[in-house]
């Protein structure tokens, strides 16, 4: 990168190729290991980056917290740090996979047998097709297609950010369905397996039975829904009557296992420890006491059914009651009837819902208990909040299934203590999001679930011994070799065993499952930076200094890669958190694509340019939510005449010939530059706060200052090439352009590396951050001159004279010190306003205009 010529109109349009260009012919951005070994890892910035969904496109809100990180990234190598910048693609998951059925109109059928010559129906949007209509496909085809989309999806995502400016090596990418992923994270569970730390278990789990597949607890989230209480009759064991409760489930009556009341609650203390029976069904059931039961819920006491709800899996466990699912993975009442229904008449009643969905065995189930005369009233329909799955599009059933955990500490207390500990031992930025991570960790109520009923993941390495029955073993399990990594059960054999021995008694059964994607999201230092594959890289780069994320994810990614972190290595996995804001749109609503005010970066940056958008971002504090209104976007507006002035100013700057051997001697000068030593100061130790937003106030404020006032205040003098004064203003200029640019370079990373390129050598991103210059002046002249030119050019105005008028005599009054201050910048204020007789006269108060004659030729 040499001196560049400097185009007689300079403009944004076509800097975002060209320079994208520039810097990866340069390798302006590679991580230069030999350099990160000789700093050591005090010299390195790494960060863990957050790998996008490629599951469609990307929004705006991706452009705001992504620039928040590269502003800061550009500051540190600019500071002379080796700047570890990676970024991922989170390809796995449930996303991708519904993108791929809406895409491709497809839905996978493991049972089918691969078709290496298929051709998808469509090529575009299916979301129309109902799910029935989807072409069922073999596992292999349908990984193949998502691997085919996703690798589409990922260019188009890098393509954005390329324009967007993000200062990553691009050399330094991962997928998390690459090999390289799956053996990392296969080889991470061996290890917590062997540890200890994660197990299997037979439990109540939050199913989604659109997805076929269980929730973890973070990936919940609640929806208001319209339901009605229904009042039921349970009748006393001893035949004195009844007990009434109150459920808004009446369809899982059959799973009924007790009645629970608050150990407070006087009215239902006689009956702790007795039995009622159920309506319909007609089931002995304990009454028992927990603190969970609110006593001015309905009636005050619950009807406990496995399972209804997450505190009938609280209840259900603390009180060791029995386990009578009758809810299928499909979301339909199972045809089997539970052991305790014995009597005719309650396996007729089950028979009348038995293969219904849950809405129709409620509707069933209320003309049931209509028919007994056990169903007392039905409330108002009343809105109340239900658990989704944050991507899904019908409310969470509990259905008893065998799942993998990994140990988080809801159940460790130890654990959970040594998790909080890492979290304040972190620096947050803003520090009130640690409370966030806070409240989740210890809000848990049970252990991270990471197994996942889908086929576009990291595969589980473990296979099931059966037994001669060809039932699986008990407790069995048989796990892959480290060294055999990365394995996929389904077609690859367990150690010890032939294919042959696959399904058939005395073989193997291999792991259909994969892990939730967030159990391989959760390893993205360990995937970026190298663990337990690139040692040297590894101890360079971790623990990462930074990682950058919006805060609805808190609980989710930054959790559960602070609970592998700490499992593993025993610490946190990075010294410092970046927590964005949300983006909202006009109505101040969060943009999401379910909401449908999502906008797309491609149009916004093709519109205004990166540099007015960047700006936009950064403009904006961590943690705090940012409007966006693409009709009207006012901030982008005014990044973009920000980045226009940085190029005109810096054209007309170096238009002004700095002599050799030049100095700064005039007081202006050094007002200005000493001036500009506190915007470094100020600025610098923003930056190093985490608070971009105000390094950018800060430095604006100041670049307008030097453009609307000392520009003009100087330039008469240097462009006199016979002025004693012309070299301390060119140069003054000079030094205040180069500082100027590499400030606003985080931010505005086009336009100041294209100005940068008409006067110096290499890039900008690379400069050394700008240190004070120590020039011994007064600021007070500086601002005292920009107060005279404001009122010089208010008495023009006031005048109707133009700017360009000649004025035969001005008085200006004000304190002693603002005259004296004056008398220093006296020359430039007479050529600035072309006044012959300039007079400043002491003893008053505020800066006047006192009087004003225009030249008698005006």
């Amino acid at each position: 990168m040499s001196n560049a010529q400097i185009p007689d109109k300079p403009a944004l349009e076509g800097l975002e190729q060209k320079w994208d260009a520039g810097w990866s012919a340069a390798g302006t951005y590679l991580f230069d290991r030999d350099a990160a070994k000789a700093k050591g890892r005090a010299g390195v910035f790494s960060i863990d980056t957050p790998p996008p969904t490629a599951s469609g496109s990307l929004h705006i809100g991706h452009v705001f917290s992504y620039t928040h990180t590269d502003v800061k990234v550009r500051f540190e190598r600019m500071r002379g740090k080796t700047v570890f910048y990676p970024m991922g693609w989170d390809d796995n998951g449930l996303p991708t996979e519904r993108r791929v059925q809406n895409f491709y109109g497809v839905r996978c059928d493991t049972s089918l047998p691969y078709d290496p010559d298929f051709t998808p129906p469509f090529r575009g949007d299916a979301k129309s097709l109902k799910p029935a209509d989807q072409v069922p496909i073999s596992r292999r085809n349908f990984i193949e297609l998502c691997e085919e989309l996703t690798l589409e999806d990922e260019k188009a995502f890098e393509d954005v950010f390329r324009q967007l400016g993000l200062s990553v090596d691009w050399t330094q990418t991962y997928r998390t369905i690459s090999d390289d992923t799956i053996r990392t994270s296969q080889l991470a569970f061996l290890r917590n397996l062997e540890r200890g730390e994660a197990y299997q278990a037979l439990a109540p789990t939050l199913w989604d039975i659109d997805f076929r597949s269980a929730i973890a607890q973070a990936e919940l989230e609640d929806r208001e829904q319209q339901a009605s209480y229904h009042r039921l009759a349970f009748h006393k064991g001893d035949g004195s009557g009844d007990i009434h409760i109150e459920t808004t489930r009446p369809e899982l009556l059959a799973a009924c296992v007790a009645l629970v009341a608050n150990p407070a609650d006087e009215r239902y203390q006689p009956y702790f420890g007795t039995t009622v029976r159920t309506p319909v069904f007609d089931v002995e059931v304990p009454v028992l006491a927990h603190p969970l039961a609110q006593q001015d819920k309905g009636s005050g006491i619950a009807m406990v059914c496995t399972f209804g709800d997450v505190t009938d899996i609280i209840w259900w466990r603390e009180l060791d009651l029995p386990n009578r699912t009758i809810l299928g993975q499909d979301g339909r009442i199972l045809a089997e009837a539970p052991d305790a229904l014995v009597t005719d008449a309650a396996k007729s009643a089950y028979a009348e819902i038995a293969g219904l969905t849950v809405f129709s065995a409620k509707k069933k189930m209320v003309e049931l208990l209509e028919a007994s005369g056990e169903l007392l009233g039905v409330s108002t329909p009343f809105s109340h909040p239900v658990k989704f799955y944050e991507k899904g599009d019908r409310a969470l059933e509990i259905v008893s299934t065998r799942q993998w955990y990994l140990r988080n500490g809801a159940r460790d207390e130890a654990f959970r203590d040594k998790l909080i500990a890492l979290g304040q031992g972190m620096n947050w930025h803003p520090d009130f999001m640690r409370v966030r991570y806070e409240n989740w960790t210890n809000g848990l109520t049970g252990d991270w679930l990471i197994s996942r009923q889908r086929f576009f993941g990291v595969p589980i390495p473990v296979w099931y011994p059966l037994d001669e029955n060809g039932d699986r073993v008990e407790g069995g399990v048989i796990t892959a070799a480290a060294a055999s990594l990365p394995v996929d059960p389904t077609t690859d054999v367990p150690p010890g065993f032939t294919e042959a021995q696959r399904g058939v008694p005395g073989g193997f059964e291999g792991e259909k499952d994969i892990f939730d994607t967030w159990a391989t999201s959760s390893l993205t230092p360990q995937l970026a930076g190298g663990w337990q594959r690139d040692d040297e890289l590894w101890n360079l780069v971790a623990p990462f200094d930074l990682r950058p994320q919006g805060q609805d994810i808190i609980r989710t990614w930054l959790f559960s890669t602070m609970v592998r972190s700490a499992l593993e290595d025993d610490r946190a996995p990075w010294t410092d958190a970046a927590i964005s804001g949300f983006i909202v749109d006009p109505d101040r609503k969060k943009m999401s694509k379910s909401k449908g005010n999502v906008v797309t970066p491609a149009d916004i940056l093709d519109q205004h340019g990166t540099d007015a958008v960047r700006y936009w971002a950064a403009s904006s504090r961590l943690g705090a939510d940012a409007a966006f209104d693409p009709q009207n976007p006012t901030q982008v507006k005014i990044g973009r005449r920000l980045a226009i002035k940085v190029l005109n100013a810096a054209k007309f700057v170096l238009s002004f010939p700095v002599p050799a051997g030049a100095e700064v001697t005039h007081a202006l000068d050094a007002a200005m530059l000493a001036t500009l030593d506190q915007v470094v100061r100020d600025a610098t130790k923003a930056f190093e706060a985490y608070d971009h937003a105000r390094a950018l106030e800060i430095t604006e404020a100041f670049f307008w200052t030097f453009c609307d006032d000392y520009l003009e205040l100087v330039k008469e003098r240097a462009y006199n090439q016979t002025d004693v004064g012309q070299a301390s203003a060119a140069l003054a200029l000079r030094l205040a352009l180069s500082t100027l640019l590499r400030l606003l370079a985080p931010v505005l990373a086009f336009a100041a590396e294209e100005a940068w390129s008409w006067f110096e050598d290499g890039s900008v991103h690379t400069a050394p951050w700008p240190e004070p210059a120590g020039i011994d002046g007064d600021p007070a002249i500086l601002v005292a001159a920009s107060a005279a030119l404001i009122g010089i050019r208010r008495a023009k105005t006031e005048a109707k004279a133009s700017q360009k008028t000649p004025v035969a005599r001005l008085v200006l009054r004000g304190d002693d010190a603002t005259i004296a201050a004056l008398h220093l910048a006296e020359g430039d204020l007479k050529a600035v306003g072309r006044i012959s007789d300039l007079q400043l006269v002491g003893g008053g108060e505020a800066l006047v205009v006192d009087a004003v004659e225009l030249a008698p030729e005006a």
